[in-house]
């Protein structure tokens, strides 16, 4: 098997299989060919003809996935939950000794990995979300049970080329889950509110589809910039009996932040169940 890339190889680049290239694979991947650091890497996946056609748009190589990881100093794990225990018999006896192992599959634990791939593999399970598509994700990283700091170090490393990456432990990952991994959904859901809101008051769907875009878009770039509390910016937009507070005052009455609450309480239970083995 021959490895290529967008760059001249080095002697002691990193290797790194990408076990699965759906969509957050490819991110990834995408990421990781505009970091320009990681010189060398190979792709796998159960449909071959997308195998092929990533590893030909990336200047990737494509192989079967136990041939991907026995010259593999990392493997990225980015099966569905349901086809892991297929891949890890797959991959287990030809996993290179001292590889690292970064997952990404929800639901699925360190614990179970270590059960299934040789003694003292290093684990480290990743939470990403799906803005990591346009470059501003935030994944969450926990070590293993064999995991190092520099391990971690590492996993971080190569998801920080699709955003933002803090490292929580491993019985924090429900609660990353209920926040950031489902939280883009929450974002789509209150943008589409406000834009068919804006089409009842009269506006063009073009037009209020913008204007809520770009409103969300320029409030969380106020919050990342300005680091108040959201409680604080809130409050600079709610002029004493004005329009803002009335709004307010209806999201309130009708307890859409106790339904915030309860929705995001079910995402985490939720990924307790998945981890529990309940898929």
């Amino acid at each position: 098997m021959s490895e290529t890339s967008g760059a001249p190889a080095e002697p002691d680049a990193r290797r790194i299989a990408f076990l699965g290239v759906g969509m957050m694979g490819e991110a990834l991947l995408s990421g990781l060919v505009r970091d320009g650091r990681v010189l060398r890497f190979v792709v796998s996946d159960r449909d071959e003809e997308r195998a092929a056609q990533i590893a030909e748009k990336y200047g990737a190589t494509a192989a079967p996935a136990a041939e991907a990881v026995a010259a593999a100093d990392t493997v990225l794990l980015a099966v569905k939950p349901q086809s892991m225990a297929e891949l890890l018999d797959e991959i287990g006896a030809h996993l290179r000794p001292g590889a690292l192992v970064v997952s990404i599959a929800a639901g699925i634990t360190a614990a179970y990995l270590e059960q299934r791939l040789p003694e003292g593999t290093a684990v480290v399970r990743a939470m990403p979300n799906t803005p990591a598509l346009v470059g501003e994700g935030i994944t969450a990283v926990s070590a293993g049970t064999h995991a190092s700091h520099g391990d971690v170090q590492q996993a971080q490393e190569l998801m920080r080329t699709c955003g933002k990456v803090v490292a929580v432990p491993e019985s924090q990952l429900d609660a990353v889950t209920a926040v950031s991994g489902s939280g883009p959904a929450y974002v789509f859901y209150v943008v589409d509110a406000m834009v068919e809101a804006g089409v009842l008051l009269g506006l063009p769907r073009t037009t209020a589809t913008e204007l809520a875009v770009q409103t969300m878009y320029g409030a969380a770039t106020m919050l990342a910039e300005t680091q108040d509390h959201p409680v604080l910016l809130r409050e600079r937009v709610s002029s004493p009996g004005g329009t803002t507070v009335a709004a307010l005052r209806q999201l309130d009455d009708h307890g859409v932040r106790a339904a915030f609450l309860t929705a995001m309480e079910a995402a985490a239970r939720r990924s307790a169940e998945l981890a529990s083995g309940q898929l």
